[in-house]
């Protein structure tokens, strides 16, 4: 039997579906948007409690609200954005930085890699002798700057570069995935508190040796076990410094005065 042809109303809609170039625009402006959004957000220059407008981050990124509130929806499902108020009063608001949050997202990056340290440590001897050294090579540097107590960013990324590759290039595409979606969340906490951590940065060093020295000596078991105590450890340790410090966000209003420039690489700067 053939199909009847379709009306013309009909077929220039389907012609319309079909047609990519409208299609990956839309898509491409909404993840230009989640990213640059969770960005600002992770490196701080959103603050935690700041109130969220589409119309305001619509105009600074150049876009229409549509694809700001696609980008929003999937930011508050990843836990970055948060609700606040009820009924007409609702909106949205960078999510807080809070005892129990952080705590959270650090026991739950923790498992993950653990379970990544576990697959570093079964590689070939050769694969795994390597990555031990890189790990090395890195924590050096890392226990030379917490002597230093200059350079707070340059720690920062030294950290984030260890547990970095013992996890990229080692785990499959579906961890790979969950680890990129709620490592940033971790960032956040690290970034904001990094100057306070690096009073207790000893002990992580430590515990990042032992990570290295099991994968190095191929065993699975200490080696999950090591990056989960790390992580543990690090989820007290920051519990004890937002203890000390207050969380941040529960009580901030958004304010205008707030907005900041972020430079982003291969685009002018986008204020918020």
């Amino acid at each position: 039997m053939v199909p009847p042809k379709p009306s013309r109303p009909a077929a220039k809609t389907a012609a319309k579906r079909r047609t990519p170039g409208a299609s990956d625009e839309r898509q491409d402006n909404v993840s230009r948007a989640y990213h640059d959004l969770r960005s600002v957000i992770v490196w701080g220059q959103l603050p935690p409690g700041s109130r969220i407008s589409e119309r305001v981050i619509g105009e600074r990124l150049g876009l229409s609200r549509t694809p700001v509130r696609s980008a929003l929806h999937r930011l508050e499902q990843e836990g970055f954005v948060a609700p606040a108020g009820r009924g007409r009063e609702r909106r949205l608001i960078v999510a807080p930085l809070t005892s129990d949050d952080g705590q959270e997202v650090y026991y739950i990056v923790g498992h993950l890699e653990g379970l990544a340290a576990r697959m570093a440590a079964s590689l070939p001897a050769p694969e795994r002798k390597a990555l031990a050294t890189r790990l090395r090579e890195l924590n050096r540097e890392l226990a030379a700057e917490s002597r230093k107590r200059e350079d707070a960013a340059r720690v920062f990324d030294l950290d984030l570069e260890f547990h970095r590759s013992y996890v990229e290039g080692v785990v499959g595409p579906r961890l790979l995935t969950i680890h990129r979606a709620i490592k940033p969340q971790s960032e956040r906490y690290s970034r904001l508190y990094v100057t306070v951590l690096l009073d207790e940065l000893s002990a992580s060093v430590k515990e990042h040796d032992a990570i290295a020295s099991a994968i190095a000596n191929g065993n699975p078991e200490a080696a999950q076990r090591a990056a989960e105590a790390n992580w543990h450890n690090a989820a007290r340790r920051l519990a004890r410094i937002i203890a000390q410090h207050g969380e941040r966000g529960s009580w901030t209003s958004w304010d205008q005065s707030a907005i900041r420039t972020v430079p982003r690489a291969g685009r002018s700067k986008v204020r918020f």
